[in-house]
This record gives C-alpha cells, structure tokens and sequence, in this order.
C-alpha cells in the first residue's frame, strides 16, 4: 500500500460522496486509497496519479470511521480566501465559536441546502477541515467558502446599510423581519451565544421564537442555523 506524501496543511476525507465531490470541485487528491470495486465504478472521475488499490483491513487500518467506508483520499487544503467587507454577495454566515465538530459539518450541510457561499469563522472555531467536520458536511464543504477571520475586525469594515443579524434570546420574531439581500447572519456558540465584542456590531438581534409550552433554554447551534436559513432564504 501507498504512503502519504509528507506536505503541509492536508486534510482526509473518508466516504465515496465526499472523496467524489472534492474530486468534482477541481480538488485533486494527493493520494486516494480504495478497494478494486469502489475504482471500478468510478474510473470516469479519477484522471490523475497516486490511486492506490487496496483492501477492507487495509482500509480498516488508515480509517478514523467505527465502519470503514469504500474509499478515503487524501487533499492539500484549498485557499479559500475571505470575503470583502464590503463587498458582500449574498447572505454571508458567521459562526462564533462554534466548538463541536458535529455542529459545525451540519452546519455547513445545511448553509449548502439554502445556498449560501460564504461562511466566515472566528479563530476559536474548530477546524472546519477536522475529520469529524469533513465528515458531517457529506460532500457540502467541497462547494462552500469557509474562512477563519478576527470577526470584530472584519465587522467593522461592513458597510453602514448592511443588516447584519443575529441570534439571540431577545430579539425580532423571525417571523416578522425582512428577507435579507447582501447581508449577515451571526450564531454563537452552543454554550454562550454570541460575544460581548461581536454582539456590538449587530443591528438585527432576531429571535427563534418558542410554543407557549415549551421549556428548553435554548436551542442546539446547528438546529437554529436551520431554522434561521429556512426563515430567512424561502
């Protein structure tokens, strides 16, 4: 079996959804391990060198997954580059210290449903490209732009009409606000909400808002993303 080629800054991907759908974004693998079968099947998309043939315990060896999949390949990280300020096309997705690696990958599987392109991180945000965030995207973070960027120093080169929103406990209903044109939507983390700091460039604190019955204290990041791209982008 093949070995990993010493570079810097590269990522795995494990699953034939993923690997394929990096593969189609134009990102091609420093090395791809898979069984005789998975290749077979997929001898259209693999026009480059460093496929290596192997076998289920092969496979079972390199895999982080409890039930190896078909296929994993290795990636140099793309150079994603982070939006301008004040150039903002779109609604842009900014996560505040968004710590578990689940909520992240959903989050971006569910940014891509709605169609959002740009989704910036604070620094303290985990890896969108850790195994387990890779993972979770199913093939989602091969057609966004996630950026890791100081939030408050990005904030403040927004331009002064921009709306940029965010989730708090306190806010506008979203059932009354607008739908958003170039502007932002801000979620914070699972165990703080939003930071003092970034919290002071909001100008459109908006609410999830609860049945009369309910008793949750808040709701799961990756839940609220959703339910805030639903209301916002249909």
């Amino acid at each position: 079996m093949g070995k990993f080629r010493k570079q810097h800054k590269m990522f795995i991907a494990e699953g034939s959804i993923n690997v394929l759908d990096f593969i189609k974004s134009g990102l091609q693998p420093v090395d791809l391990f898979a069984n005789g079968s998975w290749i077979e099947r997929n001898t259209n998309f693999l026009d480059f060198e460093n496929i290596n043939t192997v076998s289920e315990k092969e496979l079972a060896r390199i895999t982080a997954l409890k039930n190896p999949s078909e296929v994993l390949a290795v990636f140099n990280l793309p150079e994603n580059k982070i939006p301008l300020p004040s150039k903002i096309n779109g609604l842009v997705l900014m996560l505040d210290d968004i710590k578990d690696p689940g909520n992240l990958g959903t989050i971006i599987r569910t940014a891509d449903w709605f169609g959002v392109k740009d989704i910036i991180c604070s620094k303290q945000t985990v890896d969108a490209f850790n195994p387990k965030v890779v993972q979770a995207t199913m093939g989602s973070l091969s057609r966004l732009n996630v950026s890791y960027s100081d939030l408050t120093d990005w904030l403040s080169g927004v331009r002064t009409e921009t709306n940029i929103y965010g989730a708090v406990l306190k806010g506008e209903s979203i059932k009354e606000i607008n739908k958003p044109k170039n502007d932002i939507l801000v979620i914070g983390s699972e165990a703080h909400g939003i930071s003092a700091d970034v919290l002071k460039f909001v100008n459109k604190p908006i609410t999830i808002p609860s049945a009369e019955v309910g008793g949750a204290e808040s709701l799961n990041a990756s839940i609220a993303t959703a339910i805030l791209l639903y209301a916002l982008l249909t």
